[in-house]
């Protein structure tokens, strides 16, 4: 998504909502998210004028270090630019950067997204840059404002937690990435290259979720494999950041592999919640439509096709009525109820449904205001559903700082969404 197509979704969000105090703090947030991209594109660029100015110039002047100047946007003030500067000279200097961008403005901060979406290839960020200044920016200094991003994504990915929520949503997303093999090629121009092949990973992520119901993506990290060991290193990087695993209560997952062993040897006190969701989806493809009726409850005739979704639709239904239930006790009762209806026609999937469910049920052990964040794993997929959006139109990362910088991205703009919240309960 564009900083352009940013701005309308905004004007969106404003005119559907009927809280302006909620409005004002969205687009306050994603304004100030904008205007920091802006300015760590044009410090970067600054100091790439002056090095090439100071290369040409005879007697070469020194460098100086910098000085601050406020510049007005229109998506918010600069307060403190750093402009480098000379021994000598300053006031005369006219800066070749800061004219063009007055002249560009809107096109930079498309830019700002740009820069993100693209994977941070150098090429294709060095075709937007020249679209927007010119000929001004070098390579170099195409990769120090990629250097740049990336540290800041680095720097909050390994910001300290300095309190430690007491339920995790824990999931991984797949995507592709290139990496660099243990082989070479020989390219048109008859140079040896090494050769690089797009391989699958999973992005492991957990979400924090508050007993005031308030959630937000904690950690994420690129693994190899869903298994034990990837999700003990995953626990582990979040206990080094200062998550205390005794104050873990409840992790809820989808049925990843190896990671109640690895929930066991990191966070002790912590119980496991399967998703909902996933459950009930698992029963679909151990289903044998064995008996199909011949007409719906108005007595219309069916089709096969349309028998066997009336089917999947009403058991369906009726397995997310179980978990509708006030209290366990309840829940089990419809289940026990669920098991005699259904399991003469679908034995099958009713085993499969039943296989493990006591773990759904742990969601009852928490506060009843909580239950509709933490029994499925619905918060997480929603963002990944974003995420992969902007992914498919990259296919395959050019490696894993790039994936996770887009990451990054997705995650500052469902945060600033989640922060309307907060502002409602002040």
């Amino acid at each position: 998504m564009t900083i352009a197509e940013r701005e309308q979704q905004i004007l969106r969000i404003k005119n559907a909502s009927f809280q302006s105090e909620l409005n004002e703090h969205l687009e306050s947030h994603l304004r100030k998210q904008v205007v920091m991209a802006v300015q760590t594109t044009i410090e970067a660029a600054l100091v790439e004028e002056v090095v090439a100015d100071v290369a040409v110039l005879n007697p070469k002047p020194r460098r100086s270090g910098y000085f601050q100047r406020t510049l007005d946007t229109q998506y918010g003030r600069i307060d403190q630019l750093a402009v480098p500067k000379l021994r000598h000279s300053n006031k005369e200097r006219s800066w070749r950067i800061l004219e063009r961008y007055q002249r560009s403005l809107r096109g930079l901060l498309d830019f700002a997204g740009y820069l993100y979406i693209m994977g941070l290839s150098l090429r294709d960020l060095q075709e937007a840059l020249y679209f927007l200044l010119g000929s001004v920016i070098s390579r170099t200094a195409v990769n120090h404002v990629t250097l740049k991003v990336q540290k800041r994504m680095e720097a909050q990915r390994q910001a300290p937690i300095t309190n430690t929520s007491p339920i995790l949503i824990v999931d991984g997303v797949w995507v592709e990435i290139q990496y660099t093999l243990d082989e070479f090629k020989i390219d048109q121009a008859g140079h040896q290259r090494q050769r690089r092949q797009a391989q699958d990973r999973v992005i492991l992520v957990a979400m924090a979720v508050w007993p005031d119901g308030f959630y937000h993506i904690l950690h994420y990290e690129v693994a190899e494999v869903e298994g034990e060991q990837a999700w003990v290193t995953f626990f582990d990087h979040m206990i080094a950041r200062g998550l205390h695993p005794q104050a873990v209560k409840l992790v809820v997952s989808d049925g990843s592999k190896g990671l109640l062993a690895a929930m066991t040897q990191c966070l002790p006190q912590a119980q496991q919640q399967r998703c909902v969701t996933h459950k009930v989806r698992g029963m679909k493809p151990y289903l044998t439509y064995t008996q199909l009726p011949n007409t719906d409850d108005l007595g219309q005739v069916l089709t096969k096709s349309e028998a066997k979704k009336q089917r999947w639709q009403t058991i369906k239904r009726d397995a997310y009525d179980i978990f509708d239930a006030p209290t366990v006790q309840d829940a089990q009762q419809r289940l026990e109820e669920f098991t005699v209806k259904w399991d003469p026609l679908e034995p099958k999937a009713v085993h499969a449904f039943r296989w493990g469910i006591k773990r759904t049920f742990t969601f009852y052990d928490f506060d009843k205001e909580l239950f509709v964040h933490i029994r499925t794993t619905n918060h997480l997929e929603r963002f990944f559903r974003e995420f992969r959006n902007k992914a498919d139109e990259i296919g395959a990362f050019p490696n894993e700082t790039s994936c996770l910088t887009l990451f990054f991205l997705v995650r500052l703009r469902e945060h600033a969404k989640h922060d309307r919240l907060q502002v409602a309960k002040t």
